[in-house]
C-alpha cells in the first residue's frame, strides 16, 4: 500500500540517521549504553510501533485474513508472529540481565549489534533465504484483531517502560543470553532489546508485501 511504503521509507530514513550517530560513538567499549544507543533504542521502539500499528489498523476481516497462497502468512498471522516473538525476545533480554556479567563479553559479542541492525530489518522479498520461525512463535491461535491489539499493546508497553525506566548507569552489554540460531550466538541484553523493534520492522515489510499483492481485497 502507498501508506505502508511511506511509513517504511520514513522508518528507513530515521534508521540511517541513528546508525550514523551510534557508529560514531561505538568506540567506547563500556558495558553501559551511550546516550546515542539509548536514543536509538527508544526511537526504534516508538517508530516500529507506529509502523505496525498503521499497517494493521482499519482493515476489514477479509483483508486481515487474506493469504497470497496457502504457504504465506496473512496480515493477521504476521502480526501474531510479531507479538509472540516480542514476548520471547523480551524474556531473553530479562534473562540476560539476570545472568552474571561475563568478563569476555566484548570478544564474544563483537559486531553482534551491528549484525542485528543489518540483518534483522532487511527482509528479502517473499522471505527468500530467511530462517523458519520456531514452532512456539508461529501463528496458531487465529487471534482476532481485538486480541492481537490487546496483546501487542501489552508487550510493547512492557518493553518500552523497561527501557525508559532503566537506570542510565546500568550495565547491559556484559550480560549474555545465547540465541538459538548459531549465526547470532552470544547476545547481550542490549542486543536482545534492539532485536525487538527491528524484528517488528522485518515482518512489517512482510505485511506490506501482502497488502501490495494484486489480489489483496480492496475493502
Amino acid at each position: 500500500s502507498d501508506l505502508g511504503g511511506v511509513m517504511l521509507k520514513r522508518w528507513l530514513a530515521v534508521m540511517a540517521v541513528l546508525m550514523f550517530s551510534v557508529t560514531a560513538a561505538a568506540e567506547d567499549p563500556k558495558a553501559r549504553l551511550s546516550d546515542e544507543e539509548y536514543e536509538e533504542l527508544i526511537t526504534l521502539l516508538d517508530e516500529s510501533f507506529e509502523l505496525l500499528e498503521g499497517l494493521i489498523t482499519g482493515l476489514s476481516g477479509e483483508q486481515w485474513n487474506f493469504k497470497q497462497n496457502p504457504d504465506r502468512w496473512s496480515v493477521g498471522e504476521c502480526a501474531e508472529h510479531i507479538v509472540r516473538s516480542e514476548t520471547l525476545l523480551f524474556e531473553a533480554a530479562l534473562q540476560a540481565m539476570a545472568n552474571d556479567p561475563d568478563p569476555g563479553w566484548e570478544e564474544k559479542t563483537a559486531g553482534k549489534t551491528d549484525l542485528i541492525r543489518q540483518v534483522m530489518p532487511n527482509r528479502r522479498p517473499m522471505g527468500q533465504g530467511g530462517a523458519t520461525a520456531p514452532f512456539e512463535i508461529r501463528p496458531s491461535e487465529k487471534w482476532g484483531r481485538a486480541k492481537l491489539f490487546e496483546e501487542y499493546y501489552k508487550i510493547r508497553g512492557k518493553v518500552r517502560a523497561y527501557v525508559e525506566t532503566l537506570p542510565r548507569d546500568t550495565e547491559v552489554k556484559n550480560q549474555i543470553q545465547v540465541h538459538p540460531f548459531p549465526v547470532f550466538g552470544d547476545l547481550t541484553a542490549h542486543d536482545w532489546l534492539i532485536y525487538v523493534p527491528l524484528h517488528t520492522v522485518r515482518h512489517s515489510r512482510q505485511i506490506i508485501e501482502v497488502k501490495e499483492d494484486p489480489n489483496f481485497p480492496k475493502n
